[in-house]
């Protein structure tokens, strides 16, 4: 069986349909999103998976020199309060690290997850990767790991936009590294 289509067929079984592969080559990686994470986000220094404790930007960006395929997942979601989207990025997180995990069981040892959303697998995190209650299922997000979400899927077709309030679509997007 061809290469593709047995990745495409666990991709499904998991219930993922709209998804692209790429070069990992093609993720943008930016500086200004980390600063974005640091000055703009209630999770810097308060989850195990989130900036202070990801490797910096540069090492970020050679994480991804070591791929040569990757995948990026769409999910589509209309909330009516931005709190709401917790429990849906919760279980689509446990999917998608249960999706890296059957991928790795498949052959590609260096299956790699960066999720669609801060990790939100505990009721409440420890902030520290030391401490973190599950750390073979936390996984960064890609903001996390200074990914440009906005100019990466951009660039390979997906859609995607700054939403000016909640009761419009938001796509959100997650990376799964395969080699």
């Amino acid at each position: 069986m061809d290469e593709t289509k047995a990745l495409q067929d666990i991709f499904l079984k998991f219930g993922f349909q709209d998804y692209k592969f790429m070069d990992p080559q093609q993720i943008v990686v930016g500086h200004w999103v980390r600063m974005k994470c640091r000055f703009g986000c209630g999770e810097y220094g308060h989850n195990a998976s989130c900036p202070p404790n990801i490797p910096g930007v540069e090492e970020c960006r050679a994480f991804f020199r070591d791929y040569t395929r990757a995948v990026i997942f769409r999910f589509e979601k209309q909330v009516d309060k931005p709190e709401d989207r917790h429990a849906w990025s919760k279980g689509i997180n446990s999917k998608l690290v249960d999706l890296e995990r059957e991928i790795f069981l498949a052959g590609y040892y260096k299956a790699f997850l960066l999720a669609m959303d801060s990790c939100t697998l505990c009721g409440e995190c420890t902030g520290l990767r030391e401490t973190c209650r599950i750390p073979r299922r936390a996984r960064p997000s890609p903001e996390s790991m200074a990914v440009d979400v906005y100019a990466t899927v951009r660039g390979i077709g997906f859609p995607i936009r700054v939403l000016d309030n909640y009761d419009k679509i938001m796509n959100r997007y997650a990376f799964l590294l395969i080699d």
